[in-house]
């Protein structure tokens, strides 16, 4: 009876050891990551409305963008392909993120400035992929962006455009057919700026 006493309480010691040892594991590769993250760029502060009066006056296809700005849209891979189908010659960045995701939150200002100051001639587009459409809605509230983003609570449609499973990932469709896809954060706007003329004008 003492000898089964004994090992239970050795299994019990074990298991608490085991516990605490992978909290500290979890911790550790939290603060490898937190430390590992860009640092974000700082988020415009301009309303949906004053976004909108930015871009007034841009060709059809991109002001049909700007009326759905902040806005989180259905239809999956079929809705998007179809949108993708009116912007024809017209170069396009679609980008995949989450509320949850930490690069994607530390890019958003990034994203914010790029789409306002090349709105007029780039389409931008989000794909809101992975995530919990309340949650979503509300990041979207308080980062607004001039543009849309597909809602894929499954991960379908961000699979299906960006060939990754990762997060964040941006897909640059160029005016002239070119295909680039950038995976990870962009860590600053010269950044973004460089391969928005690169990959979204480049022959």
């Amino acid at each position: 009876m003492a000898s089964a006493t004994l090992w239970e309480m050795s299994i019990k010691r074990l298991a608490i050891a085991a516990s605490a040892l992978m909290l500290a594991t979890l911790l550790v590769v939290g603060l490898i990551q937190l430390a590992g993250s860009p640092k974000a760029t700082p988020r415009s502060p301009l309303t949906l409305a004053q976004m909108r009066a930015r871009l007034a006056g841009s060709p059809p296809a991109l002001a049909a963008i700007h009326d759905q700005a902040g806005e989180l849209l259905g239809g999956g891979v079929g809705a998007l392909r179809a949108r993708l189908a009116t912007l024809r010659g017209v170069p396009v960045v679609l980008n995949k993120w989450a509320s949850w995701c930490v690069p994607c939150r530390s890019e958003f200002g990034v994203f914010q400035r790029v789409s306002l100051a090349r709105g007029r001639e780039v389409a931008f587009i989000g794909i809101d992929s992975g995530d919990n459409r309340a949650s979503a809605a509300a990041f979207l509230r308080s980062s607004p962006v001039s543009y849309p983003s597909y809602f894929d609570a499954g991960g379908h449609v961000g699979l299906a455009v960006t060939d990754s499973s990762f997060t964040p990932v941006t897909v640059f469709h160029g005016a002239h057919g070119g295909l680039y896809i950038h995976q990870g954060p962009y860590a600053s706007v010269s950044a973004l700026e460089r391969d928005v003329a690169r990959y979204g004008f480049g022959a």
